[in-house]
């Protein structure tokens, strides 16, 4: 009889103990880990993030306390890094992309993670379970930014018309979609040889390779390497007189000629209120994850003056921004 007394003490403070540790308890600032695979934490992403929680009424170290790190790009450090937040008793993480997310659902099935998803689609990667009722641990937002490459060639294709053979860069590491392009290609009328560049040292060389096989334009197809080093990207297309095409506005005021995707400050100041529903109580299995539906178009004319190129004004008409 006291043995199974002393059992059922002991479960119950078991109970106790767990239901303490996720609830919010007063006085105790909640924190929120930020698990980045390739920015350094100077990054404006960062900034973004702060100015997110900021509109939601929360100020890093007032009432929240925000954790970032980073693997810069050593993806191996990635479950390391993940397993750090968990041990530091955070009560949501950020996942910029989906191999920040698989490493934090790989570390905790309890805490809620905040996804966002840039590459294929988070319910075919079996991250949730659907965008309605996520499941598990996990909800955020899906970009549809694989889905975008299609229209990114058909802007270049309208943007330069005199363009016929495009080199598309693309990472393997972070599982971007050659075929999708490559059909998209075929049915533009445009050739595109698929160069890979699986980390930043291959870049001199996959824009080398794109201009000895007279490449009018490099389509760069998602994958954090092209983000972080934008700014080398976009020397390196002056350098090799083939402009560059991307996903992110932040790529175009780099250099980049053009980007057409969703606008990534948007996206991460969404965090912010992801994580407000989460800490009041709303569980990310029935939290839905939202689809991306804005998308913005940018032009560097500085770029395409650097380079001789006229942009069409089609294309130009309807940016919604023009760098001059």
């Amino acid at each position: 009889m006291k043995r199974c007394s002393a059992l059922g003490f002991l479960t119950l403070a078991l109970l106790a103990g767990l239901g303490a540790a996720f609830a919010q308890q007063p006085g105790r600032i909640p924190a929120v880990g930020v698990l980045i695979t390739h920015a350094s934490l100077t990054d404006p992403v960062v900034e973004s993030i702060r100015s997110g929680f900021r509109a939601q009424g929360y100020e890093d170290g007032r009432n929240i306390r925000l954790e970032f790190v980073t693997a810069q790009g050593q993806l191996d450090r990635l479950p390391a890094l993940a397993q750090q937040l968990v041990d530091r008793n955070v009560d949501a993480i950020i996942s910029p992309n989906e191999m920040s997310a698989r490493a934090a659902q790989k570390a905790t099935s309890v805490i809620p993670i905040v996804m966002f998803a840039w590459g294929k689609d988070p319910v075919a990667l079996g991250l949730i379970a659907s965008y309605g009722k996520p499941g598990g641990n996990m909800t955020g937002i899906y970009s549809l930014a694989a889905d975008l490459e299609a229209k990114r060639l058909e802007i270049i294709k309208e943007a330069l018309p005199g363009v016929s053979r495009v080199a598309a860069f693309w990472d393997p590491t972070f599982g971007g979609q050659p075929a999708e392009v490559q059909r998209a290609a075929q049915i533009l009328g445009l050739r595109v040889d698929l160069i890979e560049v699986r980390g930043p040292e291959e870049l001199q060389a996959a824009f080398r390779t794109a201009r000895q096989r007279k490449a009018g334009a490099v389509l760069l197809i998602q994958s954090p390497i092209f983000y972080v080093n934008r700014d080398r990207v976009a020397v390196l297309s002056l350098d090799a007189h083939i402009p560059a095409v991307a996903g992110y506005g932040e790529q175009v005021h780099a250099g980049f000629l053009m980007s057409y995707g969703s606008d990534l400050d948007d996206i991460y100041k969404r965090a912010a209120y992801f994580v407000d529903r989460l800490l009041k109580g709303v569980k990310a299995s029935e939290l839905p994850v939202e689809q991306v539906a804005k998308f913005k178009l940018a032009v560097n004319l500085r770029t395409a003056k650097a380079l001789g190129i006229t942009v069409s004004q089609s294309v130009l008409s309807r940016a919604d921004e023009v760098i001059r």
